[in-house]
């Protein structure tokens, strides 16, 4: 395995201790993190978007003593290369480059974690082939969401000049819509926000970001085709961690995936929004590997907290304005 993934400046050491290794594709080269015990059992760690493994530190370090833990940064996002070609950043062509990593590694008798946007990528590889035995949801799903009003409208704004503006120009992603959707917003420092800022300072970097963003709702037949296969997921092992202040995934979508199997253990977090690995990392581990090994004293310390700002409410309600806007010039006779 190479290691000439060069860790940048902005990477705070301490919170992000791990050896960046290589992954070669013929897009461009992912990153991804090798942790932990390399005879045991092994743990994939999929995320989402706007954020990369930095999101997984502190569930990993929980992990590492007992697992193997592989955690990879899309093409695209972290340290991963930035290519800007959209074409290539759709969710399954992420999915195939994560694929193509497992192959490489020769992962076997996976326990398959996924959050967000990681559920369309990262839940192929559960329902096609035997190399996953568990897996954990967060806050994610895996049918078509094109009919829902709130994603029409999202695509609506997301795929005019607003939304290039938005995403190319303003970097709303990490900027705004991240701390938006913490159920504790507080919790993201300046510091730790800095992280998921960073990999997409350059305008150039953000392609993967605004890929993604109209593939919510414009990737619904490749989320259709995963959930008409969705029978192996029935036959294994499956938990649920749920962040019940997510604004986005709400707990309709949860209620979806328990009626749909109904063997799911499912941990709920009153307090936590979308991203219970960064606002709730003991609970997240415990569901992994059983509350026995994650300890108390194996547990994050108390962390710094941030005055909450309303800037990033004020921006979404701004594009709001913008986007009614832009309909009534475009109706008016």
């Amino acid at each position: 395995m190479q290691h000439d993934i060069v860790v940048p400046s902005w990477v705070d050491r301490g919170l992000y201790p791990f050896t960046p290794r290589t992954f070669t594709t013929r897009e461009g080269r992912m990153a991804y993190l090798d942790e932990g015990r390399r005879d045991a059992p092994v743990v994939l760690l999929v995320h989402g978007t706007p954020t990369w493994s930095f999101e997984h530190r502190e569930v990993i370090r929980l992990l590492a003593p007992h697992r193997r833990v592989i955690a990879p940064d899309h093409l695209g996002f972290g340290l991963s290369d930035k290519p800007e070609d959209a074409a290539i950043l759709t969710p399954a062509a992420h999915a195939r480059r994560l694929r193509a990593l497992v192959e490489h590694l020769d992962l076997r008798d996976v326990t398959l974690v996924v959050h967000d946007f990681g559920g369309p990528i990262g839940l192929p590889l559960a329902l096609e082939g035997d190399r996953v035995a568990r897996v954990v949801l967060m806050n994610t799903w895996m049918w078509s969401i094109a009919d829902d009003p709130g994603v029409a409208r999202i695509r609506s704004l997301i795929e005019g000049p607003i939304g290039r503006f938005l995403y190319f120009t303003l970097n709303v992603s990490p900027r705004t819509l991240l701390p938006s959707v913490l159920g504790d917003r507080s919790l993201l420092t300046p510091h730790l926000h800095a992280h998921y800022l960073a990999p997409f300072a350059e305008r150039s970097a953000r392609t993967s970001l605004y890929a993604l963003a109209r593939a919510l709702g414009g990737a619904g037949d490749y989320y259709g085709s995963l959930w008409e296969t969705r029978s192996p997921l029935a036959d294994k092992p499956l938990s649920i961690v749920w962040g019940m202040k997510d604004p986005a995934f709400q707990a309709s979508h949860l209620a979806r995936w328990t009626e749909t199997f109904p063997h799911a253990s499912v941990t709920r977090l009153p307090e936590v929004g979308h991203f219970p690995a960064e606002e709730e990392p003991a609970s997240v581990a415990a569901a992994i590997i059983g509350p026995a090994l994650v300890t108390e004293r194996a547990r994050a310390p108390r962390r710094e907290r941030a005055p909450v700002s309303i800037a990033p409410r004020l921006v979404l309600a701004a594009a709001g304005l913008g986007l009614a806007a832009a309909a009534v010039w475009t109706l008016w006779p």
